[in-house]
């Protein structure tokens, strides 16, 4: 009798713990209550990466209990068990450590001879060869209304050394809804998935501050915080007298191991407004120019974790003028140096998903790694309706 109680226990604790729940996450600002973006959350059991959208919210599927890891270049890092998480939203509040960004670096090399150097070892450190499952997702908008939206799951095979890397990618789901005019979906063009990992592995979009003439253009500071010993940033900004449609940068790095955490960039209005409009036939004048890259450094492995690009312009034909705007975001849900065998039928070789035959096996989007905010999934329903209709 007592072995059978033992055997029914044990039976009944496995269940516990082997029971699918979806868990949500909420991460805001412990003072302001403000939600935190692009915040990394770490799955141990299952080693899956998520990011925090611009409501601060990260959801997924876990089967079972596990440790969850949370991260962000501004705040402190914290870690929590997921049966703590009792609520159908659980807040968590983190704290920044970057309230005290006012020390200003002063060193005998010039920043920009830092940046190169740290862009550099970055390249070196890449982990080569590797395997990333990406969700990648895309928005885009024709003349103000929101046209079409795309998102998918491939995995990159990255090979090669350094500045001479290749990518073979596998497309495993994907889905595009909405209908565009054939003559303008060539400007559907938010990233070009054979070259874009290229770009991101060797920092192509901090080319234009790592060039010689980029000092008389552009002003370089390293600040660093009290509270953030492990991390500098630099802010490269645009001359007030610098001419053209010169970008704001931001660069995260770890400055003991001098690779790079996060590099962004985007062009302010006052630039915008003082580049002169193009009204020849087949002028691009941008108005809205954004990108993100953030890498993660998980002791062993240095990968990209997350991208994410925003562009709009109006392009200028014989028929007038179009506005059109992308924007688009990869998450790296896996890492892996497991390399996979496939046939080099199977290699996607295209520039967009978009002429892609939807792949739909599962509901992958609620599993993705980036949960889509409200407004996002507003757009995604109303694309969707005016497809049927």
């Amino acid at each position: 009798m007592k072995q059978i109680f033992i055997l029914f226990f044990l039976i009944l604790i496995s269940n516990c713990y082997s029971q699918t729940s979806e868990i949500t996450i909420v991460l805001k600002d412990v003072e302001t209550n403000l939600p935190i973006e692009d915040a990394t959350v770490l799955v141990l059991k299952t080693k899956q990466n998520l990011l925090s959208n611009s409501e601060g919210v990260v959801s997924f599927i876990l089967n079972g209990i596990s440790t969850i890891k949370i991260s962000h270049t501004s705040y402190q890092s914290v870690s929590i068990r997921s049966n703590t998480l009792k609520d159908k939203t659980n807040t968590i509040l983190l704290t920044s450590n970057v309230n005290n960004l006012d020390e200003i670096i002063i060193t005998k090399q010039h920043p920009q001879k830092i940046l190169k150097s740290i862009v550099e070892n970055s390249i070196k450190k890449l982990t080569i060869p590797a395997r990333l499952k990406i969700y990648s997702r895309e928005f885009f908008k024709l003349n103000g209304n929101y046209s079409y939206y795309n998102d998918g799951l491939m995995n990159f095979q990255i090979s090669g050394k350094e500045k001479d890397i290749k990518t073979e990618i596998l497309v495993e789901q994907n889905r595009s809804i909405g209908l565009l005019e054939t003559d303008i979906s060539n400007f559907l063009l938010g990233y070009n998935l054979n070259d874009i990992m290229q770009n991101y592995y060797n920092f192509k979009y901090l080319n234009a501050i790592l060039d010689t003439r980029a000092k008389k253009l552009y002003d370089f500071i390293i600040k660093s915080s009290s509270a953030n010993e492990d991390y500098y940033i630099m802010v490269i900004t645009p001359l007030d007298d610098a001419n053209g449609l010169l970008d704001d940068f931001k660069i995260v790095y770890d400055k003991k191991k001098k690779l790079i955490i996060e590099a962004s960039s985007s062009v302010s209005p006052a630039i915008v407004a003082k580049v002169k409009y193009k009204t020849s036939v087949g002028s691009k004048n941008i108005y809205k120019s954004f990108y993100k890259t953030m890498y993660k450094y998980d002791g062993t492995n240095y990968f990209l974790i997350a991208s994410k690009e925003e562009v709009g312009f109006e392009k200028v034909d014989k028929k007038g003028t179009n506005t059109i705007e992308v924007r688009n975001y990869f998450v790296t849900t896996n890492f892996s140096q497991q390399k996979f065998s496939f046939k080099e039928s199977d290699v996607f070789k295209d520039k967009t998903l978009f002429n892609k035959k939807d792949v739909i096996l599962t509901d992958y989007w609620n599993v993705s790694g980036l949960t889509a905010t409200e407004e996002e999934q507003e757009i995604i329903n109303s694309i969707r309706n005016t497809v049927e209709e």
